[in-house]
């Protein structure tokens, strides 16, 4: 029979892209299986071996840590980006980075096809599927769950889904120590910060020192790991207009947030910063809804970056029982004048000029209250 055309699938090894793999097979599509490697605890070779016997026409296997951490991490840390004020997007920022390897695979072996394991009702289909249009326009995508045929006859899943509605179980963290039963000592880590990103940590406490990115990022995830640093548990607004909750670990994020928001503010001008602040936020809501390879994305993203250029300087830090404690900061950059702000040091500011600016303050505070007939009365 004749093949309907080829088709790069994201396959994880799990239940559902396996599923998908020979049902792709059976629809008459020749199937290529992508499965990359993010730094997720997986055995890759299992599930390569599954991929063979499922009958997959070529797999590819990728490692994509390295590209992850520099061109999805770092911008992140930059923007000091945390959706709804708590979420660390881990997910939201691994999905771009795994599709843009998806379609240069599906583009070199001529595949007019992609598809992906992704529920219907979440997140993860319109990031995939947003970075796979934007980099490959002709592209067209298969997304099994929302294919009636598809999802009709593999509903088959309520064991996972009572288990994934019961309270959540203890085990249900892999990368981090219950902070209860994490050591009685802390870890003291220096952070160097250039441009606003780290070019190296290291371990006070037993002088261990990374500087490549992907070492840095995959030791403060151990080290966060160790202390319980970084769970949430959230009710958090999806893209689609449900709330899902969310049950998320970010160790090493968390303890790069706290860094970097300190040497941020200790050598950015103020009104840089509250323009830089909006522009996070805008950015973590625009990443989070898949929107990374969009223009506004993209210049949000340039924006920020030029804000980065005086951000750098050391922090010294201390990871202990799920906190992160934040001990000082010193940079050749700093904007803190320590004689400027010194209460016996009068330097070249004249306390005499506060009076005329608190009044002039005033102008607007007593026009209204005076309109609003609140001046005599009890509030």
């Amino acid at each position: 029979i004749m093949s309907k055309g080829t088709v790069v699938l994201a396959y994880s090894g799990g239940l559902d892209t396996s599923c998908i793999l020979v049902w792709l097979k059976e629809q008459g599509y020749d199937v290529i299986t992508y499965l990359a490697n993010i730094g997720q605890d997986e055995d890759f070779e299992a599930a390569r071996k599954k991929a063979e016997s499922l009958g997959a026409k070529k797999i590819f296997i990728e490692d994509l840590r390295k590209e992850f951490v520099e061109d999805f991490i770092w911008p992140s840390v930059q923007a000091n980006a945390v959706y709804e004020d708590r979420y660390l997007m881990g997910t939201a920022i691994a999905r771009p980075c795994i599709a843009r390897r998806q379609v240069e695979i599906a583009r070199k072996e001529g595949a007019q096809f992609v598809s992906h394991g992704a529920t219907g009702k979440g997140n993860d289909q319109i990031r995939f599927e947003l970075t796979c249009y934007a980099l490959y326009p002709e592209v067209k995508i298969i997304a099994p769950w929302r294919i009636p045929e598809f999802y009709n006859r593999f509903r088959g899943r309520k064991d996972l889904m009572e288990y994934a509605q019961s309270q959540a179980p203890p085990d249900l963290y892999l990368m981090t120590k219950n902070p209860a039963d994490s050591p009685n000592d802390p870890d003291v880590l220096e952070m160097e910060f250039r441009n606003g990103v780290p070019i190296k940590v290291t371990n006070e406490t037993n002088g261990i020192s990374k500087n490549a990115p992907l070492e840095i990022f995959s030791y403060l995830n151990e080290i966060g790991g160790k202390h319980g640093v970084g769970r949430i548990d959230i009710v958090e607004n999806r893209f689609i207009g449900m709330k899902s909750r969310g049950i998320y670990e970010t160790p090493g994020g968390t303890i790069l947030l706290k860094a970097h928001l300190d040497i941020e503010t200790f050598t950015m001008d103020k009104e840089v910063r509250r323009i830089k602040q909006g522009l996070g936020i805008k950015f973590s809501e625009l990443v989070y809804n898949g929107f990374w390879y969009s223009p506004e994305c993209d210049f949000v993203r340039h924006c920020i970056a030029k804000s980065q250029e005086n951000v750098e300087g050391k922090v010294q830090l201390s990871v202990f029982k799920g906190q992160v404690y934040i001990l000082g900061r010193e940079s050749p950059k700093s904007l803190y004048n320590e004689e400027l702000v010194s209460m016996d040091v009068q330097g070249d500011y004249d306390p005499c000029d506060a009076s005329g600016f608190i009044r002039i303050n005033a102008v607007r505070l007593r026009e209204h209250h005076r309109l609003q007939g609140f001046s005599g009365k009890k509030q």
